[in-house]
C-alpha cells in the first residue's frame, strides 16, 4: 500500500521499524516512541503551523547546547521528565539514602580532597559558612571505608561556576577516611532559578509556573561494591521545598544546617565564629549482580556526554 491515511499511517510505520531494526530493545523504545508520537498529534489535533513552531522550540534548544550548558537537559527537567527516569531506574532499598536529578551541572575533572575539605578556596562570592560532616554507611550501618563523594552547588547568588565561564568553586570529589567519616567546608546553598535565558525559558513563561529550584547541595556518592547514589541535600525551611521546578524534592533528603556560636568549636574546626552545621549521613546499598565500581564507573562515564 502506497497511501496513507491518520487511520492507517502509524501500523506502517511501526511495521517498517519493528522489519529493519535489529537491536531488540532499540525496536522496542522506536516503535513505541513513534505510537505515541502519533497519538499525541492525534489527540490534539496539531496543525502543521504548530509542528513547526515545535520543530522551531527544539531546534533553538539544541542550539542553546554546549560544552558548559545542556539547554536539553534541562528541559528534561522542567518536564519533570528526569524525575521520571530517576523513579524508573532507582527503586530505593529500604534504609538507602534516595536518588534525584543530575541536572545540568555536573563537571568531571574536579579536585579531590580528604577529611576536611575546604570547597570555599577560590570561590568569587562568600555565603554563610558552614561545615558539613558526617558517615558513608551501608544500609545495614556499617561504615563504608574510603568512598568517594562528588560534591557541588551553586554559589551564594545561585549561579554555577560553569554559567560564568568560572570552574571548580563549591565543588569538589571527597574521600572519606577509613571510618566512613568525611566533612568539608563549604557556604550554606540558596534557593535559585533555572536558567531563564534560552528557549526552556520561554516554555516556563508561556506556562505561566515559576522557575525557582529550593536551596540544595548535589552528590554523588560511590563505593566498590555498593550502589552508586546521585541525590541532592536541601535546606530545611526553604520556601520553595513544596514548589520545586523541577520536581526533585523527597522528603528523606532535607537536611538542618544549625547555628554554632562556640569559639572553641570554630577554632577546632578552623571555622570563623559563629558558622554553621550541617551533620548528615549517606546510606548505600550493596551491589547486586554487578561489582559496584564498575557500574558507578559506568554511569560516571555516562554522565561525562551530558555534564
Amino acid at each position: 500500500m502506497r497511501q496513507f491515511n491518520e487511520d492507517t499511517l502509524t501500523a506502517a510505520v511501526v511495521e517498517r521499524f519493528q522489519r529493519g531494526a535489529k537491536n531488540p530493545r532499540f525496536r522496542e523504545i522506536i516503535t513505541a516512541a513513534v505510537k505515541h508520537l502519533h497519538a499525541f498529534a492525534r489527540d490534539v489535533q496539531l496543525s502543521e503551523e504548530e509542528w513547526f513552531e515545535g520543530i522551531k522550540f527544539l531546534t533553538a534548544v539544541g542550539q542553546k547546547c554546549d560544552d558548559k550548558r545542556q539547554e536539553f537537559i534541562l528541559l528534561s527537567d522542567i518536564l519533570g521528565l528526569s524525575m521520571m527516569i530517576v523513579a524508573l531506574n532507582h527503586k530505593t532499598p529500604p534504609g538507602a539514602t534516595e536518588a534525584t536529578v543530575l541536572g545540568p551541572f555536573f563537571a568531571h575533572g574536579a579536585k579531590e580532597y580528604g577529611y576536611g575539605a575546604d570547597l570555599r578556596q577560590g570561590a568569587t562570592l562568600t555565603g554563610e559558612d558552614v561545615w558539613v560532616s558526617g558517615r558513608v554507611l551501608s544500609t545495614d550501618g556499617r561504615p563504608i571505608p574510603h568512598a568517594v563523594l562528588d560534591i557541588w552547588q551553586a554559589k551564594a547568588d545561585g549561579i554555577y561556576d560553569l554559567q560564568t565561564g568560572g570552574e571548580f568553586e563549591l565543588r569538589g570529589r571527597v574521600k572519606a577516611n577509613e571510618r566512613g567519616e568525611y566533612a568539608l567546608k563549604s557556604y550554606k546553598p540558596k534557593f535559585y532559578s533555572v536558567p531563564m535565558d534560552g528557549p526552556v525559558g520561554d516554555l516556563v513563561r508561556a506556562t505561566g509556573n515559576h522557575h525557582m529550584r529550593p536551596a540544595h547541595m548535589h552528590a554523588i556518592v560511590s563505593a566498590p561494591d555498593y550502589q552508586q547514589v546521585i541525590t541532592h541535600v536541601f535546606v530545611e525551611g526553604d520556601p520553595y521545598l513544596d514548589n520545586d521546578a523541577v520536581y526533585a524534592v523527597k522528603d528523606s533528603l532535607v537536611g538542618r544546617y544549625k547555628k554554632v556560636d562556640d569559639p572553641a568549636e570554630a577554632k577546632r574546626l578552623g571555622m570563623p565564629n559563629p558558622f554553621l552545621k550541617l551533620e548528615w549521613d549517606f546510606r548505600l546499598a550493596p551491589e547486586t549482580g554487578q561489582a559496584g565500581e564498575k557500574r558507578a564507573r559506568k554511569k560516571i562515564a555516562a554522565s561525562d556526554a551530558i555534564a
